[in-house]
């Protein structure tokens, strides 16, 4: 089953085409970060307009690289919800104007939940099915799932590929959050976390003159929930108390930044495995593409003997490729005249 998907949530403008929703057959995005940059953030009216522009182009690039067309495809994924209400119904429009003049199934998608179907989808675009199917294959259940990302934060427990249940999630903000509120207080403009795993691969200075001890909020309350409202406070506090700012010393604050946000990511995913049971854990989202977590959420799943599934970094940022797969797994169709973008949709939705 070829299932075409488009995703417009925020800046990017994405379609692809994925086959029984682990077979990449094409994987188009069209950035407008660069665009955005001059502005030091999204302007979602320029997000908006920008998609409008290259949408259809976007959609053809990749029944192009599929080698298929409308006739062919077997249904259309778009995301619903979350994000930028302008950039949502760009997509959910073309979508659904798809579905009307092509009789073809129109599946919506929750954002959010489908972040986590990136790790059923064999990585190498144009795999064999038999490439395919053994990816899948390796992933036992029960599995905990982190969505990890700018706007969310939140632990999931999936039963079967179309059985999850929420278990907990952030207060109020998001890892993502922190880490671009970071970045931004550091210098880094808008260039978010990559910046500050940058920044924190270089430390090397003396930790006899590094003496900042940042909170690791909830780390032991029991909880599956996180909250990384404090922590912004705090990183404001300490880099403010700093009067030697350098390189070295950015570095270095840069680095127990990374380290207070991914302790509390591993340690309360690793609760939740060990409460549940889980064979497999499986991260995604846009923070998931930190090495530093990427690192040390290994190290525990190993010690553990939990089986850790983790998306390539460019699956890890906004794409179609997961609401295709998330679709086919776990999607159901809709009358396209009841389908309308909702930018404050919760992850409680379609669960």
């Amino acid at each position: 089953m070829n299932i075409l998907a488009i995703e417009s949530s925020c800046d990017e403008t994405a379609a692809a085409v994925v086959e029984d929703g682990v077979t990449i057959r094409s994987n188009v995005i069209a950035s407008s970060a660069a665009m955005h940059a001059k502005y030091g953030g999204i302007v979602p009216e320029v997000a908006a307009r920008e998609q409008l522009k290259v949408i259809i182009p976007t959609i053809d690039e990749a029944l192009k690289q599929a080698k298929t067309d409308f006739a062919s495809v077997d249904a259309i994924a778009i995301t619903v919800g979350p994000g930028l209400i302008g950039s949502l119904l760009i997509g959910v429009e073309t979508a659904k104007t798809i579905a009307l003049t092509t009789g073809k199934p129109l599946i919506p998608v929750n954002h959010v939940l489908a972040h986590m179907y990136a790790n059923f989808v064999q990585n190498e675009q144009n795999s064999s099915r038999a490439q395919s199917r053994d990816h899948i294959g390796k992933i036992e259940f029960p599995a905990i799932s982190l969505v990890v990302s700018g706007g969310h934060t939140e632990l999931f427990l999936m039963e079967s590929p179309k059985k999850i249940t929420w278990l907990g999630g952030t207060l109020d903000d998001a890892a993502g959050e922190a880490f671009d509120k970071t970045a931004r207080l550091l210098g880094f403009e808008n260039r978010g976390g990559p910046a500050i795993q940058e920044s924190a691969a270089r430390f090397q200075l003396d930790k006899s003159r590094f003496k900042t001890k940042l909170p690791r909020p909830l780390l032991h309350d029991g909880s599956l929930n996180f909250s990384f409202s404090g922590l912004k406070t705090a990183i404001w506090r300490e880099w403010n108390k700093i009067s030697d700012i350098d390189e070295e010393m950015t570095s270095a604050f840069a680095y127990e930044v990374q380290e207070a946000i991914t302790d509390v990511l591993v340690a309360k995913t690793m609760h939740a495995a060990q409460k549940y049971a889980a064979k497999s854990i499986f991260i995604s989202g846009g923070v998931a593409a930190n090495l530093r977590l990427r690192e040390k959420m290994q190290d525990a799943a190993e010690k553990k003997s939990v089986k850790l599934f983790i998306p390539p970094i460019s699956l890890c940022t906004d794409n179609a490729v997961y609401i295709a797969s998330y679709a086919f797994f776990r999607g159901a169709s809709a009358d396209w005249h009841t389908i309308t973008a909702v930018p404050n949709l919760s992850v409680e939705i379609y669960l």
